[in-house]
């Protein structure tokens, strides 16, 4: 048997499929390569490792699995030990702007502090996070703080990012009060889905001011929200973020009597040195930027 091809088999049932073990593998592999391994794998044995939908590892695959799975399972360990302790390898979670805006400057702080430090990154917002916390697939997560953590997630706040809307730079809109005073807000409303933490937290402070308006393009990122607004198909609800200024064709409208939304930290039981360390260098991150 190839030993890449137990390595790869180890993830996917550890993880539960190909698609969540081509995220936490230690190097890039894409997923038609992770299966195509895998079908060599079977063909090789004779016989199928996992049911593919629902994914379900088979006799023989739970079999190879409980073999191979104390070696790989081991080889952090060893390799922490032969580089005399030294954790090194931060498994991180972040929405997609946090990974473009702000990871890089925060990774490469580290690598100045930690000799040898690696990290792996996956997308994802705070229930997400808290997800991929419990299936001990993550290590650390950075997201927006407004629902309450499960009992045996811990949460450090590292800044508060106002919420503000945006509007074409082309409209005569020059204050939110313009939009949210109106007896009838006609302009469609752009925002991420309806389950996101600013959505909720906006509307439930539009319903304590008697305001009814009802998001009417629902789309997957801030980014994605700035450039349906550039388009002119109506103003987007969005978070004021450091650093970052809006995208040409769009006007920011601050939203000053709105609260603000907590950015921060999430992890699972007893922080590791190196993820404290990630902490501090956050910390004193954003203490620049706030």
């Amino acid at each position: 048997m190839n030993v890449h091809h137990l390595e790869l088999f180890y993830y996917v049932a550890r993880h539960g499929g190909v698609s969540a073990a081509a995220r936490q593998m230690p190097y890039g592999i894409q997923q038609p390569a992770i299966s195509a391994q895998i079908l060599q794998l079977e063909d090789a044995l004779g016989v199928t490792l996992y049911q593919r939908r629902p994914f379900q590892l088979t006799k023989e695959g739970q079999m190879l699995f409980d073999h191979i799975g104390p070696f790989f399972k081991g080889l952090d360990d060893v390799a922490d030990r032969i580089r005399g302790g030294e954790e090194t390898r931060l498994r991180i979670a972040a929405p997609e702007i946090v990974q473009r805006e702000y990871l890089p400057d925060l990774c490469a702080r580290m690598r100045r502090r930690v000799k040898g430090f690696h990290f792996s990154l996956t997308e994802g917002r705070q229930h997400q996070i808290e997800q991929l916390l419990a299936a001990q697939e993550i290590d650390i997560g950075l997201s927006t703080l407004t629902e309450k953590p499960p009992a045996n997630v811990e949460t450090r706040e590292l800044l508060r990012l106002p919420m503000c809307l945006l509007v074409s730079a082309q409209s005569g809109v020059t204050k939110a009060a313009q939009i949210l005073d109106a007896d009838r807000i006609e302009l469609p409303l752009i925002a991420l889905g309806a389950a996101d933490p600013l959505v909720r937290e906006f509307q439930t402070a539009l319903r304590q001011r008697g305001v009814e308006w009802l998001t009417r393009l629902e789309v997957g990122s801030l980014d994605t929200v700035a450039r349906y607004v550039a388009g002119g198909f109506g103003a987007g609800l969005s978070l004021q973020m450091p650093r970052m200024e809006p995208p040409p064709g769009v006007k920011l409208l601050p939203l000053t009597d709105f609260p603000s939304l907590a950015f921060g930290a999430v992890w699972i039981g007893r922080i590791t040195p190196l993820g404290e360390m990630f902490l501090e260098e956050a910390r004193a991150m954003a203490g620049e930027l706030g």
